[in-house]
């Protein structure tokens, strides 16, 4: 068992709250350390890129058209190269521990981006985006690993929809704070609160309850891609897990895309200004909070696939709703305002599909992350979301290329919000068939199954 051995940790009663589940040792700190993380990575990823498509300094060769891609590949690289071994690494060490390195390391990290963003320098930075992606390529892992360690079985599925909530939360402020830096308006300001962040994320992870390894010790393996093959056939061995996976990266193919359309569709589509992007972000992050609170709600805490092929039914809909609720591209070259796209009643009929989608998107994720924990060996669990880790990402490098593809073959970005809602829908209909045997997977180390 590696369940933490503190004593005074007992697990709380399952009707307790979530706020209740916040303010205790074993939840709360790890929480907290997620959530700063997640805003300094996205403060100092978003502020790259909005640098470089306005202000960046390199030109010639440099092209934004070629630094904005290469950032977005420099971030995620480190999850193919690393995952495998931050998984193995997890399952052989104390989780928490493990964390207080990482977040010691995130410090010099966010000291060194703090120069970068005060000299506005776009090669520094990308140097950092390539170290930030390594320790969120190690810390992915343990922070969905250490959950069955620290929580009750029926404190599983809220502590996940909380994490979800969280990040996205954390998103949304992680960009906002990345649009000041690469703005102008307070590079100075948002630099400290990068590195107070950084330091209080090392604060609050000394919190977090130690735990056992839940295997022996593995030997460093330095051939990446022949451990990341060997992750995921280990991966696929088991179907629950492994389907869940998928399910969990078909998330995120359609969410990335999603993301990534939300500037050229405001701007070229709505003709709206850059704060309608902004609220956009917004609506999605809450979207998705409020959808996996729910999921906890809907399943009274018992792990359980009921809400998934609901949740994916939910985002294709909204999605094909979306496509019919888009206008045609505007062709003024005035940008309107956000009081004015918020004035125009249709409009409000586009940002209650954007919070439908999102909202069925945490109804849909938040019980595949508790399914992938329990249903996963014990002392490979760390290692089966390291596999989820690189699936996700080659999810999204997928959700890019396809976009692309589908772009130049002159597909409109309404059609894009068109093929991510018929897609889903074959999703959800194989969710439908498939749900019955998620419910029923038997679960390790005393965890029940799931119900149905």
């Amino acid at each position: 068992m590696t369940r933490a051995h503190d004593a005074s940790l007992t697990p709380a009663r399952s009707g307790d709250s979530a706020l209740a589940l916040l303010g205790s040792r074993r939840f709360g700190p790890l929480f907290a350390a997620q959530f700063l993380s997640a805003f300094n990575d996205n403060a100092v990823k978003n502020a790259l890129v909005l640098m470089i498509a306005y202000r960046a300094d390199s030109g010639g060769a440099l092209a934004a058209g070629l630094l904005i891609p290469l950032a977005a590949g420099l971030f995620i690289l480190p999850f193919f190269l690393w995952s495998a071994s931050a998984g193995a690494l997890a399952d052989a060490s104390d989780k928490a521990r493990l964390i207080r390195i990482i977040k010691g390391i995130e410090i010099a990290v966010m000291l060194a981006a703090a120069a970068g963003i005060v000299a506005g320098s776009t090669t520094v930075l990308l140097a950092l985006l390539f170290a930030m992606g390594i320790a969120a390529a190690f810390f992915g892992p343990i922070k969905y690993a250490i959950l069955p360690d620290l929580l009750g079985p029926d404190e599983l599925l809220l502590g996940n929809a909380l994490v979800e909530a969280g990040t996205f939360l954390a998103i949304l402020l992680g960009t906002i704070a990345g649009m000041l830096i690469a703005t102008g308006h307070g590079e100075i300001s948002v630099a400290v609160l990068i590195v107070v962040v950084a330091l209080a994320a090392w604060g609050v992870s000394l919190l977090i309850p130690p735990t056992r390894p839940a295997a022996a010790p593995a030997r460093f393996e330095w051939n990446f891609a022949a451990a990341t093959a060997r992750l995921i056939n280990q991966a696929a061995e088991r179907p629950v897990p492994f389907r869940a996976m998928l399910g969990i990266s078909w998330f995120w193919l359609v969410g990335a895309l999603y993301l990534s359309q939300f500037p050229s569709y405001v701007r070229f589509v709505l003709g709206s200004e850059e704060a309608v992007v902004t609220l956009f972000l917004a609506v999605f992050s809450i979207g998705v909070g409020a959808g996996s609170m729910l999921c906890n709600r809907l399943l009274r805490g018992k792990i359980s696939a009921r809400t998934v092929p609901w949740g994916m039914l939910g985002i294709a809909l909204f999605s094909i709703d979306l496509c019919l609720a888009s206008p045609e591209p505007s062709k003024s070259a005035a940008l309107s305002t956000a009081a004015a796209f918020l004035a125009a009643p249709a409009d409000w009929r586009i940002l209650a599909d954007l919070f439908g989608i999102a909202l069925s998107g945490g109804v849909f994720i938040v019980p595949l992350y508790a399914l992938l924990q329990t249903a996963s060996d014990e002392r490979r669990r760390a290692r089966t979301i390291g596999a989820n880790n690189i699936v996700n990402a080659a999810a999204m490098v997928l959700s890019a290329g396809l976009t692309i593809a589908l772009v130049a073959a002159g597909v409109s970005i309404a059609g894009l919000f068109l093929v991510a809602g018929v897609a889903s829908l074959a999703v959800a209909a194989l969710f439908w068939r498939i749900a019955p045997g998620l419910a029923a997977a038997p679960e390790p180390a005393g965890l029940e199954a799931g119900e149905s």
